[in-house]
């Protein structure tokens, strides 16, 4: 199960809606699978971002960077797909990596939609879709 702060799931769906109709892509900063910040990147694509984002791997390095600031971790990263579902894409699969949280928000005429949450399986044949729960993250980081 992913945990996501109210905070940062205000930001995903904020970022997807300022982006739109292209994708956008951010990192996930937490602890022990609690989102606590999602920190907007650039889309950086050379393929366009309508259909498509990049993280560079100097953003990949200032969201770990950000989250050591933090006290936590890079837990993984978001993106949103605009006029498309929540689910991953072919070209996600290809671009994922093992032990991260893959975030996908759906947006269709501006308006965040679906949220879902995503884990790589350990051969790579595929994602396998894990719970999310949106709420309060003192809640869920305390014993």
């Amino acid at each position: 199960m992913l945990v996501i702060g109210e905070a940062a799931d205000a930001g995903i769906r904020r970022h997807g809606r300022d982006a739109y109709p292209h994708e956008c892509c951010g990192a996930l900063i937490g602890r022990d699978r609690v989102v606590t910040e999602a920190l907007a990147l650039p889309n950086t694509t050379p393929e366009g971002p309508r259909r498509r984002f990049l993280v560079r791997p100097v953003d990949y390095q200032a969201a770990e960077r950000r989250a050591a600031e933090q006290g936590g971790e890079l837990l993984g990263f978001y993106h949103s797909h605009p006029d498309a579902p929540a689910q991953p894409s072919q070209y996600d699969l290809d671009h994922a990596w093992p032990a991260l949280d893959y975030v996908i928000v759906a947006v269709a005429d501006r308006e965040p939609g679906s949220l879902t949450s995503w884990r790589l399986r350990d051969d790579r044949s595929g994602f396998d879709e894990e719970a999310v729960v949106i709420g309060d993250t003192d809640q869920a980081s305390a014993p």
